[in-house]
C-alpha cells in the first residue's frame, strides 16, 4: 500500500505560510497584487481564474482580473500588459493560456517584465531555471517538489523518468530533479521501450496529459508515483494520467487526482506572487 501524498495538505500548509508572510509586509505598508488577464470564454480557463481569484482573497493580496473579448487584438493585449509592467502595486502578471488562435503567445510571454512572471514562463526565468539561479519556479514542478520534501523523499541518486517534455511541466520538473543530482531521463511520444524505461524508475512523474496512460506493469515495486495529469475518464470521471488503481498498490508513494499535484499549483502561484512582492520592494 503506497503512501498517499496529499496536495491538499500540503498546499493548505503553503497557503497559511504565504498568508502569514503577506501579513507582515502589511504591517510595513506593501500589499501583494496579482494581475490575471484572460482573453476569451474558455470555460476550464474561467474554473482556473476564478481558483487563483479565491486564493488571493484567501492569502491576503489584492487580485485584479481583466477577461477580455476573443476578439481581442495583440496591439490591445500588449499594450494592456505593458500598462501592468508599470504599475508598482501589481507585483505579479500572468496571461491565461491558451489564447484565441490568432494571439502570439510567445510574444505576449515576453512581453511581461521578468520580475512580474510569476508563471516563471519568460526565457529569462526559463533559462536561470536551467543554471539553477532563479527566483521563480513553474507553479506545477514546484508544487510537485514541495510535496517531495514534504513527504521527506530522497532525490539524490535515483533515477528519476519525467513522460512529458512541455515548456510548463516535463522540463522545468526535469531540471529541478536534476538540480537535487537525480538521474533524469524524459521521455515523450518518440521514446522507445518506454514500459522498460518507466519500469526502471525510482520516481516517475507523469506528465503526458493522457488518462490512466501510466500502467502497473510500467511501475518499479516501492517508486515515487507523482501525477501531473488532470483528465476525464470514459465515465466524465477527473483522473491522471496513472491508473491508480493497478499502480497504488506498488508505489511507496503516490499523488492522487484529484486532490494532488492541482491544488499545489495556485499554492506555488501565491508563494510566487509573495517572492515578487519583497522583490520589488527590497525585501530579503
Amino acid at each position: 500500500m503506497a503512501v498517499i501524498i496529499s496536495g491538499k495538505e500540503v498546499s493548505a500548509r503553503v497557503r497559511s505560510e504565504v498568508k502569514a508572510e503577506c501579513e507582515q509586509l502589511k504591517s510595513k505598508g506593501i500589499c501583494p497584487g496579482l494581475a490575471v488577464i484572460i482573453v476569451g470564454d474558455d470555460p476550464a480557463s474561467k474554473v482556473y481564474v476564478n481558483n487563483k481569484k479565491k486564493a488571493c482573497a484567501d492569502v491576503g493580496f489584492v487580485s485584479e482580473e481583466y477577461a477580455l473579448p476573443a476578439e481581442t487584438t495583440q496591439e490591445e493585449l500588449l499594450a494592456l500588459v505593458e500598462k501592468l509592467n508599470h504599475r508598482p502595486e501589481i507585483n505579479g502578471i500572468l496571461c491565461q493560456l491558451p489564447l484565441p488562435k490568432h494571439l502570439d503567445e510567445k510574444a505576449v510571454i515576453n512581453a511581461i517584465s521578468p520580475m512580474k512572471d510569476v508563471d516563471a514562463f519568460h526565457p529569462s526565468n526559463v533559462g536561470r531555471i536551467m543554471i539553477g539561479d532563479y527566483h521563480f519556479l513553474p507553479c506545477t514542478p514546484a508544487g510537485v517538489m514541495e510535496m517531495v520534501h514534504t513527504a521527506g523523499i530522497e532525490v539524490s541518486g535515483k533515477n528519476c523518468v519525467v513522460i512529458g517534455r512541455s515548456n510548463i511541466v516535463g522540463k522545468p520538473m526535469a531540471m529541478l530533479l536534476l538540480h537535487e543530482n537525480g538521474t533524469v531521463t524524459i521521455c515523450h511520444s518518440k521514446t522507445k521501450n518506454l514500459k522498460e524505461i518507466c519500469s526502471n524508475a525510482d520516481i516517475l512523474v507523469a506528465a503526458v496529459g493522457k488518462p490512466k496512460f501510466v500502467k502497473g506493469d510500467m511501475v518499479k515495486e516501492g517508486a515515487v508515483v507523482l501525477d501531473v495529469g488532470i483528465n476525464r475518464d470514459e465515465n466524465g470521471k477527473l483522473c491522471g494520467d496513472v491508473d491508480f488503481e493497478e499502480v497504488e498498490p506498488k508505489a511507496s508513494y503516490i499523488t492522487p487526482v484529484p486532490g494532488g499535484v492541482g491544488p499545489m499549483t495556485i499554492a506555488m502561484l501565491m508563494k510566487n506572487t509573495l517572492m515578487a512582492a519583497k522583490i520589488q520592494n527590497n525585501i530579503e
